[in-house]
């Protein structure tokens, strides 16, 4: 059986982007059974900390705060006012996650997300060096908010850098600092890992965050997803952290697009939300 693993979903599944306003969630995802809430910071100007600080009280929930990288959030651009923006943008971050009592980032800040182009070897370790660079700046400034980075891997199709839990630990090995950690998510991972089991004991006590929807991004326990071997892996590890549902509703246009979602899931994100807490219960508090 797994320990003390706690449960949490994205607002995402819902609306984006998160704002002030967001938090009228809360005490719906609370009584459906969530103990955490991720919060995706794609704007952290309309973010009030001590609204969401509030809410998470009143609801008895906590946070996970995920960063939001596109083309001007890119560490391996070849802009530094681009580096800048991002340095400045993931400053906002830690200060709203050490405000709201959160202990990390997470995201796939190495890079631009939707950047795939086929590069020669010696531009691919140019790059990859440059978000060891970067990374370890940003590691730095993390620190002295008290944070934690999780670093996560990313499907073929939204990034040429980090796609598999084998290139994760390399960079987190690379970057060697101890505010270097990973994310891992199950819908990368079925894309990419020949073993999801085996990908989770690779990366092991540096796993602190596990993001979780099916192979289609549908609710857990719907698809072809090898849930088995997700509870063994993190069972192995003594996986103590969070485990959270990601996954983007079809109704809000532009994160829609951004995520490929044409269609409904589920028959309706409430519902979604419920049936994939249930089915992540049984599995994860069984023998």
């Amino acid at each position: 059986m797994t320990k003390n693993i706690k449960l949490g979903v994205s607002t995402w599944l819902w609306t984006s982007p998160f704002n002030s306003e967001t938090v009228e969630l809360f005490p719906k995802i609370k009584e459906m059974g969530f103990d955490y809430v991720e919060i995706p910071v794609e704007d952290p100007d309309i973010i009030d900390a001590e609204t969401v600080k509030k809410a998470l009280t009143e609801n008895n929930l906590k946070p996970i705060i995920c960063g939001a990288f596109g083309p001007s959030r890119d560490l391996t651009s070849n802009e530094e006012s681009i580096h800048e923006n991002c340095f400045q943008y993931l400053e906002a971050c830690f200060k709203l996650s050490q405000s709201l009592d959160a202990g990390f980032v997470a995201g796939p800040m190495y890079s631009a997300v939707g950047k795939t182009r086929l590069l020669p070897p010696e531009e691919r370790k140019a790059e990859w060096n440059l978000a060891v660079k970067n990374l370890r700046k940003v590691c730095e400034m993390a620190t002295k908010f008290d944070q934690k980075i999780a670093l996560e891997p990313l499907n073929r199709f939204e990034s040429d850098l980090v796609n598999t839990a084998e290139q994760v630990l390399n960079l987190v090995n690379d970057i060697n600092h101890p505010a270097a950690r990973i994310m891992l998510d199950s819908f990368h991972m079925t894309l990419e890992e020949r073993n999801l089991q085996h990908a989770i004991e690779l990366v092991g006590d540096k796993l602190i965050h596990f993001q979780v929807s099916e192979n289609y991004r549908g609710a857990p326990g719907t698809g072809q997803t090898r849930w088995d071997d997700i509870k063994s892996g993190l069972e192995n590890i003594q996986y103590s952290g969070v485990v959270s549902i990601e996954s983007f509703t079809p109704h809000v246009q532009e994160l829609a697009g951004a995520v490929c979602i044409w269609r409904n899931f589920h028959p309706s994100q409430d519902q979604f939300a419920k049936d994939g807490l249930t089915f992540l219960e049984g599995l994860l508090n069984s023998n």
